[in-house]
């Protein structure tokens, strides 16, 4: 049964439009009228019509779904996933950056660090985490996070989901640049196996400096880019409803992505999105993870390094 919560996006109004007669025929099936065999044959065309939806989205479309308020977020996928799990607060420079969180934990009984964006399920929570948008404390915590996964050994994760770093003057004046550079060298310079997901937006240096990982998945309908398509559309044209325009011409898509050798793998979504059916998503994200982290650990630190390094000017060999 459709969930009554689910929020539609804009394209998906004729799989909504069938969801609602199905939620009213239900309604009178309650009452004792005996109407389920109509009631299966509308459901069997919803989910046609949302299989056939997705399975043409365009660029703009994913974006959307990218977005999806109720997609999982990195809570949900600690939860699902990491067992133990103990955050740590902090940059030891300035102060606490609710956007990025990071700790470590248990994936699959085995230690691993986590790190990544929470943009917040309700609104208070997407105030105090601001939005997934990360402050240059973020991403000092970040390499302070990695720098101790080093010392002792230990693989670490990045789920990455977030319209880009923080903007305001106040992030400027700390160094937001400066912290984004040092992060992805932190990356770039770890010696243990580093895996990264893009689990929904992956826009600018804010994705980028947790991504530089010896293993980049994404999942299918995530969008990774260095500039969100309304702030390519406003530089481009001087004008943001060209927004869908410039997704197309972007090449966000992980279709797209994969081509070009930036991810190494899809991870399939459930029919739908993710947001659709968030347990089969954290789950198979978990199986990806196993799969990335054992193909690496044999590896050891200067192979690690030289694999990941490689993995990046290949991407720069390939493009040009």
């Amino acid at each position: 049964m459709p969930d009554p919560m689910r929020s539609y996006l804009d394209f998906e109004k004729p799989v909504a439009e069938l969801d609602s007669k199905v939620d009213e025929l239900r309604a009178m099936a309650a009452s004792g009228t005996d109407i389920g065999e109509e009631v299966g044959r509308i459901e069997e065309k919803a989910g046609q019509a949302l299989a056939d939806l997705y399975a043409n989205l365009s660029p703009w479309q994913k974006t959307m779904v990218a977005r999806h308020p109720q997609r999982p977020h990195f809570t949900d996928f600690v939860n699902g996933l990491i067992t133990e799990f103990t955050p740590l607060a902090g940059d030891r420079k300035f102060g606490e950056d609710a956007a990025l969180v990071g700790g470590f934990g248990r994936f699959r009984g085995e230690p691993i660090c986590v790190m990544g964006q929470e943009k917040g399920a309700t609104t208070e929570s997407r105030l105090k985490h601001n939005f997934g948008m990360a402050r240059p404390e973020g991403y000092r915590k970040a390499v302070r996070l990695m720098e101790m996964a080093e010392r002792f050994g230990i693989p670490v994760l990045s789920l990455v989901d977030s319209a880009g770093a923080y903007p305001g003057i106040g992030a400027e004046e700390r160094g937001q640049a400066e912290a984004i550079a040092r992060s992805t060298d932190a990356c770039l310079a770890l010696g243990v196996p580093n895996v990264a997901i893009i689990t929904g937006e992956g826009m600018s240096g804010g994705a980028i400096a947790l991504t530089t990982a010896n293993r980049v998945l994404m999942l299918e309908h995530a969008i990774y880019s260095v500039i969100s398509p309304e702030a390519a559309s406003s530089i481009l044209w001087r004008d943001g409803t060209k927004a869908q325009e410039a997704a197309t011409s972007m090449k966000i898509t992980a279709q797209d992505m994969l081509r070009f050798g930036v991810v190494d793998t899809i991870l399939k979504e459930p029919v739908g999105g993710a947001h659709r059916d968030p347990a089969a998503m954290i789950a198979a994200t978990g199986e990806a993870i196993a799969q990335a982290l054992d193909e690496l650990k044999e590896l050891d630190g200067a192979a690690i390094r030289k694999q990941r390094r490689q993995k990046f000017i290949d991407i720069g060999r390939k493009l040009g």
